[in-house]
């Protein structure tokens, strides 16, 4: 039982992973899809720039690695509306993306990349092909690590497991002690860290059913993103 829910829950702890240190002009389409007020349609231009802008910017195996964070994000708007079949095509875009780019020489934002969009893919893909592909998502984000420690996205990715998972799987109070330590100094954080390490504190004390405790958690997250439904829908929980 236990082999078959691990990579399920590891691939639904990366839904909310977000990207690490980034150019300033991927902030608007990474913020479009965190807000979550855009329809796809209307982000695929704010996509279709960031591509642009990248392929101007970068080459080699850092824009590969550029264009699957891309290939993420405008997969998670198409997620977000239920396109699923639409996701799909970007996140395996993704995949094929960051392996490219790990085949010209590894580095964390390319193996970072590769466990998010796996992990996105779960979410959508087939029980047989989540067990054959979801540990990557852990195996990714721990190669990731090892070349940068303080990766704040796959740091939170091995922190949401305790935070998320359900039952035995899961241990909210550990999962608050680590979200902690990200917030600590561990970790380089961008306005999306902060914002997944917020909410997840704040689902994990609800876990907990500790809701004022959640609540300035939550608050925090909605400073960043007062748009973002998951983040709204914490707030409803503990209203």
């Amino acid at each position: 039982m236990k082999s078959i829910f691990v990579p399920v829950l590891l691939c639904l702890c990366s839904l909310l992973a977000g990207a690490g240190e980034t150019p300033g002009w991927f902030f608007p389409l990474r913020d479009a899809v965190f807000a979550q007020t855009l329809r796809a349609e209307a982000i695929a231009p704010i996509y279709r720039e960031t591509v642009k802008l990248a392929e101007t910017g970068l080459s080699g195996k850092a824009l590969d690695a550029m264009l699957s964070r891309c290939e993420l994000m405008m997969g998670r708007s198409f997620q977000y509306d239920e396109r699923n079949d639409d996701a799909l095509v970007c996140y395996e875009k993704g995949i094929a993306l960051a392996e490219r780019s790990i085949a010209a020489g590894p580095t964390p934002e390319a193996y970072e990349m590769l466990s998010a969009n796996i992990g996105q893919a779960c979410m959508l893909k087939s029980r047989a092909w989540v067990m054959a592909h979801g540990l990557k998502v852990e195996q990714n984000a721990k190669r990731a690590l090892a070349l940068n420690p303080r990766n704040a996205a796959c740091q939170y990715l091995m922190a949401s497991r305790w935070v998320f998972g359900p039952g035995i799987f899961g241990d909210p109070q550990r999962g608050i002690a680590e979200m902690e330590a990200i917030l600590n100094g561990a970790a380089d954080l961008g306005k999306d860290d902060f914002f997944n390490v917020y909410s997840a504190i704040g689902y994990a004390y609800i876990r907990i059913k500790k809701n004022q405790d959640a609540l300035p958690w939550i608050r925090k997250s909605l400073d960043l993103y007062p748009t973002n439904k998951f983040a709204r829908g914490l707030l409803a929980q503990v209203s």
